[in-house]
């Protein structure tokens, strides 16, 4: 699992009822478990799976698919393990694909294959358009701050605090914009990585994110978590 997949395996998994800020059409009311299977036969593992909480046939399976690099082959293989999910649990009958990636051009071949599926199955989450789209949901900007420049990183990481301030949403986006700064810059000294999202010490040290991730990697005795200690 690449550190993206392990980042958004933890965005979601820590709060599952997030992909409702990304699927607007899902009921508000709708609740999800996440999880992230693996398939049999070639022991492949779903970056992420959403399923109702309640048994409601009109609120589909989410099927997570995030794919940051191009990969020539990555249509056949989501249409592919997309199947097979369907093929080893009968008791799915409706569902959708959601892929975040970069961009939906990148480089990933004609579609004519699997042209009906990508139609009628696949919603595509993309963020680097994200990314200069004020518009765009909280939480998919959040995350698109794995591919902000540095430069632009403070700018747009205050956007998005700006327009959760006040609401329900907020501590979670902090939670989110933490745990992305530290995968993206966890050899930087802890002030250094506040200042970047314009998160204080003291609200980045109660985050979720800094809670696991720290406090896990003390309890491994990873040095470069340590070193965070240190220097704060």
């Amino acid at each position: 699992m690449s550190a993206s997949d392990k980042l958004f395996y933890w965005v979601f998994q820590l709060a599952p009822d997030r992909i409702l800020q990304l699927q607007s059409d899902l009921p508000p009311d709708a609740t999800y478990s996440f999880s992230a299977p693996v398939l049999k036969e070639r022991e492949h593992r779903l970056d992420g799976l959403f399923w109702p909480r309640e048994q409601r046939p009109d609120r589909p399976v989410v099927i997570l698919e995030a794919q940051m690099g191009p990969d020539s082959g990555f249509l056949r293989r989501l249409y592919a393990e997309s199947a097979r999910l369907l093929q080893q649990d009968n008791s799915i009958q409706h569902w959708r694909v959601v892929v975040l990636c970069p961009q939906r051009d990148m480089g990933f071949v004609d579609p004519t294959a699997v042209a009906e599926f990508i139609e009628r199955r696949v919603q595509w989450l993309e963020l680097q358009p994200a990314l200069a789209d004020p518009a765009a949901p909280p939480l998919l900007r959040s995350l698109a701050l794995l591919l902000e420049s540095e430069d632009n990183l403070p700018e747009t990481a205050a956007q998005i605090r700006t327009a959760v301030a006040g609401t329900p949403d907020a501590a979670g986006t902090i939670d989110v914009i933490a745990a992305i700064l530290m995968t993206r810059f966890s050899g930087r000294p802890l002030p250094e990585i506040c200042a970047m999202g314009g998160i204080t010490l003291e609200d980045f040290s109660q985050s979720a994110a800094f809670r696991e991730i720290f406090g896990q990697g003390r309890q491994e005795g990873r040095p470069s978590k340590a070193r965070w200690s240190s220097r704060c």
